[in-house]
């Protein structure tokens, strides 16, 4: 899948503007305020509904104006049909296969006002979740904002690892809406244990429920934290991030099974009466980004923090590609900066080297191969797109 162009319409800065994206890699370049950021977070808030930058989604809605809208226009290649296939479909040998059919092309739109329900539509019909999309593509994004993945609260990293399970196994997304849904019931009957309107002891079937929900998502999780570790180690080595670098997910419980978990919630009733709330459990689990044991969050500098995000971000590149064949668009912002020139090169060679990638420059010269035909190029100023040289189109396969 392949992002073809967004569409904005009187988002951030940009009252109506168009941006054509190439099949691999595209320079965003222009000075400090020209908008680069802006487009990004335009293509990432039309293919998922949600901006990277901010939860104050207001502030997507130009200045003066009442609401914003996104398009993206997107192409799916169909799989090359082999010739069992062939056969199988009734072609006799010596006989020239039917041509292969040609791309699809589909739209994903969100329409925000605020104070109103986002409006999001694929193809031209409303749906309630762009993420349950089958068309979407998968996205991943490096924004300065986005540091808050190393440096902020556990349960960013927690949603962060969640989303990446998503991306892995599809299925399996299920998991942490069905653990969440029984905790607020568990919560539920917490408060009314302590109003006096229920009593302890039926709290018990609801442990075992919460039990048997909060092994899968925490199995699941360990399985997605061991794909990324020795691939974040890999990363973080090779951009240059010194000493021991980890990827550890550090679950709350390490029941070997639903009684087990089961015995551990009734032991802290009484805790959990007392706060309100389960405090036990996936929703208290950590993914924690370490170098030389210590959080990278708490302990390392910003630049450290920058390179261990975009390491994390490239070993779910990797990770994915291995696990589904998929790699997911790469949104990256102001990357360059803090790279020299031996690790710019290693990052547009990687970025080159398949899937379809977007980066955000003030100069383009930071950015190697960037003048190469295969390389697409977007010129921005305030509130435009000046000039486009989008790569050559691959042919249609």
């Amino acid at each position: 899948m392949r992002v073809l162009s967004v569409q904005m319409r009187d988002f951030r800065t940009y009252a109506r503007a168009e941006a054509t994206l190439g099949d691999g890699l595209t320079v965003v370049f222009g000075p400090n305020g020209a908008g680069k950021s802006n487009l990004l977070e335009a293509i990432y808030f039309g293919c998922c509904a949600r901006s990277p930058r901010t939860g104050n989604e207001r502030e997507l809605v130009r200045f003066g104006q009442s609401a914003a809208r996104v398009s993206v226009r997107l192409r799916e290649h169909e799989p090359s049909r082999s010739a069992a296939a062939v056969l199988a479909a009734g072609v006799a040998p010596g006989v020239a296969p039917p041509e292969p059919a040609r791309p699809r092309e589909h739209e994903l739109s969100v329409g925000f006002e605020p104070g109103q329900a986002k409006r999001m539509t694929a193809d031209g019909a409303p749906v309630q979740r762009l993420l349950d999309v089958e068309a979407r593509p998968l996205v991943s994004v490096f924004m300065p904002d986005r540091l808050e993945l190393v440096k902020g609260p556990p349960s960013v990293r927690r949603g962060h690892l969640d989303q990446v399970v998503a991306g892995f196994w599809p299925a399996r997304a299920e998991e942490r809406r069905a653990y969440a849904k029984v905790l607020a019931q568990r919560n539920a009957l917490l408060a009314r244990i302590r109003s006096g309107t229920a009593s302890r002891e039926s709290i018990a079937v609801w442990d075992l429920q919460l039990a048997r929900h909060a092994l899968a998502l925490r199995d699941t999780r360990a399985r997605a934290a061991a794909l990324l570790a020795d691939l974040f180690a890999e990363r973080a080595a090779q951009l240059g991030l010194e000493g021991e670098v980890r990827l550890e997910y550090r679950p709350r419980t390490k029941a070997p099974d639903e009684q087990a978990l089961a015995a551990e919630l009734a032991e802290r009733l009484d805790t959990d009466l007392q706060r309100g709330f389960s405090g036990h459990g996936p929703h208290r689990d950590e993914l924690a980004l370490l170098r030389d044991g210590r959080l990278l969050g708490a302990y390392g500098s910003q630049g450290e923090q920058r390179l261990a995000l975009l390491a994390l971000l490239l070993a779910e590149r990797s990770a994915l590609a291995a696990e589904r064949g998929l790699m997911p668009l790469m949104l990256l912002d102001d990357v360059m900066s803090e790279l020299d020139e031996q690790r710019r090169e290693l990052l547009a060679r990687e970025l080159s080297s398949g899937g379809q990638s977007v980066i955000a420059t003030t100069d383009l010269s930071h950015v190697p191969f960037a003048g190469e035909p295969s390389v697409a190029r977007l010129r921005v100023g305030p509130g435009a797109i000046l000039s486009e040289a989008p790569a050559p189109k691959a042919d249609a396969a």
